[in-house]
């Protein structure tokens, strides 16, 4: 298993033709560095399609997530969030991660 540190998410959307070099790239141009044990998140422009890269510390993966229903509910504007790994598995699966805080606690409607 890969670990995972800290879960980065990339408000930007990406092009998904780009691979790993590229998105490498776009990592250390958005978040100014890929650390060891972290994980970088990007969508494109409709939210329909997610990349992830993650830094093992040795090289870099990178997988790919697509919807057939529905939209990831990315965040608006330019910038970075950091997420956490419940917002992280509601955002996989399409639910509104935004409004998850530390723990699972719902605190806004």
């Amino acid at each position: 298993m890969i670990r995972v540190d800290a879960l980065w998410l990339a408000v930007r959307p990406l092009d998904m033709r780009a691979g790993t070099e590229t998105i490498l790239a776009q990592v250390v141009e958005v978040f100014g560095e890929a650390r060891p044990h972290h994980a970088y998140l990007f969508a494109n422009r409709r939210g329909t399609r997610m990349k992830v890269l993650v830094h093992d510390g040795q090289g870099v993966w990178l997988a790919c997530r697509r919807l057939n229903q529905g939209r990831f509910r990315w965040g608006q504007g330019e910038g970075t969030v950091v997420l956490s790994r419940p917002q992280f598995d509601a955002l996989v699966l399409g639910l509104p991660w935004e409004r998850l805080g530390d723990g699972g606690v719902i605190r806004m409607i």
